[in-house]
């Protein structure tokens, strides 16, 4: 019969061979073999080990009262870097439930039990760097990385240097240094190269071609990300290659050659729906919409945001090990800068409303403010200010244009727009609720407003902080068939017509726009 330390080397043999049943035996027959035979260390460690596969193998209930028993046995005979190596190993278990405080405070006990150690502090540095990446503490993740690299560096861990360094790179990225993370990336590159990790160079020139983009150096950008497309196809990462198409149509949408940037981003996104891989769908999917928007190809812009949107909604931070709500912050922030740019376009070619929606915008905000609507809610005010208006453009030009009153027949026309503009994005699944407040902010809370004649509470809240607005607008600025008033005597004119609004809108839009007249 084997000892138990040639059960637990031949254990770890099978685990790095990818052996996984056949390591997972050779780990419990080297653990029954330290028990009787009182080899304590051997038994932590291989306790530990099997902990891992279990956790590999979806069995964190299992894993984790391994990992204890491990820490355990570890304590009992003092050897603080085993017992150090066992809280690391419960610290993933943290991390992959989302527990990421527990986690936190799991790591640094183990890196204040086994300090002495630098393989295992480098370890713990890294796993500490990404907790703080996922809640968004770039700068404490930067540090962490730091920390990481200098510990690889000591005990000369060329493969740790090469993940520290990219890791470094990414976090500076998300900070805005790109001069330093092509820097990391570089070195990265190089370690990467020399210890032989052909998909680690891969993601290396993959993020050096995205900064390459970033600062206009797009020969440099396509060349990189077609080397990746080389390396990633020699280790069979298929879905991995999505980032490389993603960074090859952002080159050809940003030198003007659509048809081949649609072309690659398309691609981008099939790769990594095939692939599961939520996070490259999302990236590749905005990078697409924003080509839309300089197409003016705005309705699919939004679909593919709304897409893009639901997707970051998805995305696991455990597994991604990105922090979602910055991803999901500057999404939102796209999306309001292709529906501002639309509602521009739409009002630019006359100039009685242009700048209509930029003003309704702008003040719908402070009425939202006023009456403390959540984030959600005030984002739906905001864009559906931008748009409410989208309809006018089937409203024939005469109409818009006519100096003089309009017949009724005109008038229906032109009171048809809210119900042409919810067309216009019937196929957008937004993530807020913008549809009412389009089709909806010319009724009026007495009924006497337009296209479904609701009344009172029935008119959403949102679209009743845009018709408002709408009309305050309306009345000071200069139209075909009136001239601006002064904003005194619009507000005047809203104060004669508060029949038209509901209590609580009425009194939030003095308070944000300006006092009851006298």
């Amino acid at each position: 019969m084997p000892s138990p330390g040639e059960a637990l080397g031949a254990a770890r043999e099978q685990e790095r061979a990818g052996c996984i049943a056949e390591a997972i035996e050779r780990y419990e027959a080297a653990i029954a073999a330290a028990e009787p035979a009182g080899e304590r260390a051997v038994l932590a460690e291989a306790l530990r080990r099997l902990a891992i596969l279990r956790r590999h193998r979806d069995e964190p209930v299992r894993a984790r009262e391994l990992c204890q028993r491990s820490y355990a046995v570890a304590r009992e005979i003092g050897d603080d870097v085993l017992a150090a190596e066992a809280l690391n190993t419960l610290g993933g278990l943290d991390l992959a439930k989302g527990f990421l405080d527990k986690a936190a405070e799991t790591f640094g006990r183990a890196l204040e039990l086994g300090e002495s150690s630098r393989q295992l502090r480098a370890r713990v540095q890294q796993n500490l760097g990404i907790v703080a990446n996922i809640q968004g503490e770039l700068g404490e993740a930067m540090a962490r990385y730091e920390r990481s690299l200098a510990a690889y560096r000591d005990c000369d861990d060329e493969h740790g240097c090469a993940i520290a360094y990219h890791n470094l790179g990414m976090v500076s990225a998300d900070r805005g240094r790109l001069e330093a993370a092509d820097c990391y990336f570089r070195e990265s590159h190089a370690f990467a190269e020399r210890v032989g990790d052909v998909y680690l160079q891969a993601l290396c020139l993959v993020n050096q071609g995205d900064l390459d983009v970033g600062r206009q150096r797009f020969e440099d950008a396509r060349q990189k990300a077609e080397r990746a497309l080389a390396l990633f196809d020699q280790v069979g990462a298929r879905g991995a290659k999505a980032d490389a198409y993603r960074v090859i149509g952002m080159v050809y949408r940003e030198t003007g050659r659509h048809a081949l940037a649609e072309s690659r981003l398309r691609a981008a996104i099939e790769l990594a729906a095939g692939a599961g891989s939520v996070l490259n769908e999302a990236e590749s999917s905005r990078e697409l919409a924003l080509l839309y928007q300089a197409m003016g190809r705005n309705q699919e812009a939004l679909r593919l945001l709304s897409a893009a949107h639901r997707l970051f909604s998805r995305l696991d931070a455990r597994v991604d090990l990105v922090n979602v709500k910055g991803k999901v912050a500057a999404l939102e922030e796209t999306y309001l800068a292709v529906v501002r740019t639309w509602g521009e376009s739409l009002e630019s070619s006359d100039s009685f409303t242009f700048g209509h929606c930029e003003r309704v915008a702008e003040n719908a905000m402070r009425v939202a403010r006023v009456l403390e609507l959540d984030d959600a809610e005030e984002r739906a005010v905001l864009l559906g200010a931008y748009l409410h208006d989208l309809g006018m453009v089937r409203v024939p030009h005469e109409i818009l244009h006519k100096a003089d009153g309009l017949s009724d027949e005109e008038r229906l026309v032109l009171e048809r727009h809210p119900a042409w503009g919810v067309e216009l994005l019937g196929d957008v699944e937004f993530p807020w609720d913008l549809k009412p407040i389009i089709r909806w902010h010319h009724e009026r809370y007495d009924g006497s407003g337009y296209p479904d004649g609701l009344v009172g509470d029935a008119i959403p809240l949102g679209a009743q902080i845009v018709g408002i607005l709408d009309a305050f607008d309306s009345l000071t600025t200069a139209r075909a068939r009136h001239p601006g008033m002064e904003r005194e005597s619009a507000l005047l004119e809203i104060t004669r017509s508060r029949r038209c609004w509901s209590p609580r809108v009425f009194d939030a839009f003095l308070r944000a726009v300006g006092p009851t007249p006298a």
